[in-house]
């Protein structure tokens, strides 16, 4: 099988409760993997797009967090709703979401 044009990591980290910088987990990272799994599959980008299941990427303020290799755009606060978006402009097209992007610096505190 031929390498995969594109990898979709999505967190699904999970903290304790009230913990100060949250976490993807909650902020429906489980749901938003599945939908993008879904929606990758309809759009017939199965055997080109793989979606991943990530554990903390250190981006817990703007999640649910995704970053789409080999790119390296960084997506957060994405939602089911943003799903149709990512898979049609930059999924298909190699066009990122602007309005879903992030820039960050990695805090190098507590990543679990």
């Amino acid at each position: 099988m031929p390498p995969f044009v594109r990898h979709v990591f999505v967190c699904e980290n999970l903290r304790p409760q009230g913990h100060s910088r949250g976490c993807c987990a909650d902020k429906g990272g489980a749901t938003l993997k599945a939908a993008l799994k879904k929606a990758v599959g309809d759009a017939g980008l199965s055997g080109q797009v793989r979606v991943n299941s990530a554990g903390c990427l250190d981006a817990c303020e703007v999640g649910a967090s995704i970053v789409v290799y080999p790119e390296q755009v960084w997506y957060g606060h994405v939602t089911e709703a943003d799903v149709p978006d990512l898979v049609k402009q930059h999924l298909t097209l190699g066009q990122p979401v602007e309005r879903l992007m992030v820039a960050f610096s990695p805090k190098g505190d507590d990543p679990a």
